[in-house]
């Protein structure tokens, strides 16, 4: 080897020398902590009772992190969840971790995010320890089980579905939880935006209901209120819990940005906005929605926008400003069968109350966006899980399952019959 070759490697191998010595001193950072004191985690749980079944949670912070793991676990974009289940019954429980959270992380997946090059038996230690810190199945009956859930982080507000299985029998549970930093009482999420009572009214029969339904606008509008805005093309109604359960299990999230103000209902901005996660952080299906000054049967009812934006998933990460596509009702539609699947959906129908809008008159909305849809607007009616696809009842409203999908290309009145 030259001179010139020699001092040319030199630094390469000097590199080389750094990096290794950077990762073995990385891999020999971490440490157990000599106990996971769970007592901190309890002071701030939250509990409910139910079919002899007791359960808690509590959502962990960075701080938290630290003390059961060493390491600040939630800098790798998982919110780790202590969950508790008190097993009262005369049979075996699992906990369900789908039911929770359906892209829920491992435990080995969360220790392998923080390995290092170079960690050998450091990184193996590490599997164990997040392993045996994991929530672990089953509950024997009169037992009690306590443990670790990676899940997807939420700000503010965590609406935790906790499902027990047993034979032949399901136990859901649905807790409002408050992440640590945020400023929002979770006591105040099962608490809707305070219409006066003598300003709502409560439909007793599904006619009534329906005629109701139909009265309410078709459109937002913008901030002064002379401006159409999106659609309002889907109906909820049941008590909070069961709604927002029912879209967590499907992947749905509360997630506001800034274009969601613009738009207004009764006077206000959404009261909360839920987009379905999709890979990598993608743009998917969003709902906004607002309570309405409605109720049936003493049960609450939403008035909401779904809607996509266009491209979809293939839209641009980051994107500030996100435009509607074009096709409104095939997001809707795509939010029922979801529904459907979510085991919470007890009946849906459909109302008129939109406008017909075809795509060769479509309508215009804010920022000089276009929309066309055949005017219907789904009302599902959510009950507490579990609910099959079978026990669907679909209300001989108006007749949506004899109309196409689409209104065709250069159609200017109702939907045609296939």
């Amino acid at each position: 080897m030259s001179i010139s070759q020699a001092l040319h490697r030199a630094p390469l191998h000097a590199g080389r020398a750094l990096c290794l010595a950077l990762a073995l001193a990385g891999c020999a950072t971490w440490h157990a902590p000599p106990e996971a004191d769970d007592g901190p985690l309890r002071q701030r749980e939250v509990s409910a009772t139910s079919r002899s079944v007791r359960v808690s949670a509590t959502v962990l912070g960075s701080e938290d992190s630290e003390r059961m793991y060493g390491a600040d676990v939630n800098r790798t974009g998982v919110q780790p969840l202590w969950v508790e289940v008190q097993n009262g019954t005369s049979q075996t429980l699992w906990l369900l971790r789908s039911g929770t959270d359906p892209d829920y992380f491992s435990p080995h997946e969360v220790a392998w995010s923080m390995h290092t090059l170079f960690g050998g038996a450091t990184n193996t230690r590490m599997d164990d320890y997040f392993r045996d810190l994991g929530f672990s199945n089953p509950i024997p009956p009169g037992e009690t089980r306590s443990g670790i859930l990676f899940t997807n982080p939420d700000q503010g507000i965590k609406l935790v579905n906790v499902d027990l299985l047993g034979n032949q029998t399901l136990i859901p549970f649905s807790l409002f939880l408050q992440v640590p930093g945020g400023t929002v009482d979770p006591r105040l999420a099962s608490i809707p935006f305070p219409f006066p009572e003598t300003a709502v009214t409560d439909y007793k029969d599904l006619a009534s209901l329906r005629a109701a339904l139909e009265r309410l606008p078709c459109c937002a509008t913008d901030p002064s209120g002379t401006v159409q805005a999106d659609p309002l093309n889907a109906v909820g109604i049941g008590q909070l819990t069961d709604i927002g359960a029912a879209l967590v299990r499907r992947d749905y999230r509360r997630d506001a940005r800034d274009a969601d103000h613009a738009q207004r209902v009764f006077g206000r901005e959404p009261d909360f906005v839920m987009r379905k996660q999709a890979q990598a952080g993608a743009p998917a299906t969003w709902i906004r929605g607002w309570l309405a000054p409605i109720r049936f049967q003493g049960q609450l009812v939403y008035v909401a926008q779904v809607g996509r934006p266009v491209g979809g998933r293939f839209a641009p990460r980051g994107e500030t400003h996100l435009i509607l596509h074009d096709n409104v009702d095939e997001a809707r539609n795509f939010l029922t069968q979801d529904l459907m699947y979510s085991g919470g959906l007890d009946k849906l129908g459909y109302v008129n109350g939109v406008g017909v809008a075809s795509p060769a008159h479509p309508r215009t909305t804010l920022d000089g966006e276009t929309y066309h849809t055949d005017g219907l607007r789904a009302v599902a009616f959510f009950a507490t899980r579990p609910r099959s696809l079978s026990d669907v009842d679909f209300l001989d409203w108006a007749p949506y399952l004899d109309l196409r999908e689409t209104v065709q290309p250069g159609a200017t009145g109702d939907a045609r019959h296939q």
